[in-house]
């Protein structure tokens, strides 16, 4: 992805480990991850640290993986479970990647559990937006001002 980026002419590419990123405190003014937080060993670490590299105010934009409401969570998740990862397992031949797939959207905290996570890791005005009948859901949040000394 990093190859395709730079050939796409993004001068600047950087492989870190998102739980101790390289970059110094207030950094940017946006951080995005797209079906990455999922996979992230510690959410909050992730979290916490994106928001240490965030400007006071920056915006965090988080999309990733969710179950959707009734009535189609019971199809999604027989779906999910069921029939991609025989699907895919026949076309990729890596059938455990997507039976990986389905546990870890199971696990991943979604909607207020995630909006909590995101508030308790430093971020203001957490919300989420869920997409595509919310088999998707778009979190968004800002960095915290510091409080004012008194």
């Amino acid at each position: 992805m990093l190859q395709r980026a730079r050939e796409k002419g993004l001068r600047r590419t950087v492989v870190a480990d998102a739980l101790h990123l390289s970059f110094p405190d207030c950094s940017f003014d946006a951080v995005t991850v797209a079906f990455g937080l999922r996979n992230m060993e510690s959410w909050s670490g992730a979290l916490r640290e994106m928001c240490r590299v965030l400007n006071p105010g920056g915006r965090l934009l988080v999309l990733d993986f969710s179950l959707p409401r009734p009535p189609l969570r019971a199809p999604y998740r027989f779906y999910l479970h069921r029939i991609l990862p025989v699907i895919a397992g026949i076309v990729t031949r890596e059938k455990s990647a997507y039976q990986y797939l389905g546990a870890s959207i199971e696990q991943f905290p979604a909607g207020p559990a995630m909006l909590s996570l995101i508030e308790q890791c430093g971020f203001t005005s957490a919300a989420c937006e869920p997409l595509t009948g919310g088999i998707v859901s778009l979190y968004t949040a800002v960095k915290a001002a510091p409080s004012p000394a008194l």
